[in-house]
């Protein structure tokens, strides 16, 4: 029984080996961002009115790819050093997550609209799949903090300055600056420059000065604060890059201890045989 139960585990060990590999391997990544590329393009497809046959073709690539999907997890799973931690991450969760309810047969159901939303989802699996995706949207969210006061201290300047527009050119304009929220809204259409030179000019043949409200308004959106949202996203993401550095550094330290006591086990194993 112990020596089954040794083998089981060798058996085991070279599985792992393998799909580590596998998992690592450039042209199974490659090979499986070309399925998600594939499953895109297929999104689009199917928005599109075609024959019968090639619903039923679509249908039948839908049901390959979502079987490939699911042993592209398992072998992830398999090849997991420490699968303990596999679920801690919240990629490889979400990840789980859309493949097992791509499984679900809802089609033909009440919750068709359900599995088609699910489908288009699975595009995202290509940011959990490429590390450089992965370390950007993880460094956005981790900025959300920081933005946010950014964002309160804008949306004050942004207040302000449309309480000044609608009090001076509401007589001027009232589909422009007729109250606060239709003033935010201009001033908003300032800040991206869309046509923003109509809107200054039209009230300088009123005030010839507003052109100082205009300027310094785009100064402190336009230039101040985006360049400084820019520079918390900028530094944030430095910071991820590094933390994913030495993350990948004691991952694999982690697998080679790891492998190394797996091949003390085998050693084990076959002395205990002679």
């Amino acid at each position: 029984m112990k020596q089954l139960k040794i083998n089981n585990e060798t058996k085991l060990s070279h599985l792992e080996r393998r799909f580590y590999k596998i998992r690592n391997n450039k042209i199974f990544e490659l090979f499986v961002i070309s399925i998600i590329v594939f499953s895109a393009l297929m999104i689009g497809a199917n928005s599109y009115d075609v024959s019968p046959t090639t619903l039923q073709v679509l249908s039948i690539l839908d049901i390959m790819i979502t079987v490939i999907f699911l042993v592209e997890i398992v072998i992830r799973f398999i090849g997991e050093p420490n699968k303990r931690t596999f679920f801690c991450n919240a990629w490889n969760v979400f990840d789980t997550f859309i493949v097992l309810v791509s499984l679900i047969p809802i089609e033909d159901s009440e919750l068709a609209v359900l599995g088609r939303l699910v489908r288009i989802f699975r595009v995202l699996r290509m940011v959990s799949i490429i590390p450089e995706l992965r370390i950007l949207i993880n460094s956005l969210i981790k900025a959300l903090p920081q933005l946010g006061y950014v964002m309160l201290l804008m949306f004050i300047i942004f207040y302000i300055y449309a309480a000044v527009g609608t009090t001076f050119f509401a007589t001027i304009n009232p589909t422009l600056w007729g109250d606060i929220s239709i003033s935010l809204l201009t001033l908003f259409r300032v800040m991206t420059f869309e046509d923003w030179t109509d809107v200054m000019y039209e009230t300088m043949q009123v005030y010839s000065l507003s052109w100082i409200y205009y300027l310094t308004f785009i100064f402190f959106t336009a230039f101040a604060f985006l360049n400084m949202v820019i520079g918390i996203v900028v530094n944030v993401l430095e910071q991820e890059r590094q933390l994913e550095a030495d993350l990948l550094n004691e991952h694999n330290e982690n697998a080679d201890m790891e492998e190394l006591k797996k091949e003390l086990a085998e050693i084990k194993a076959l002395l205990q045989k002679r």
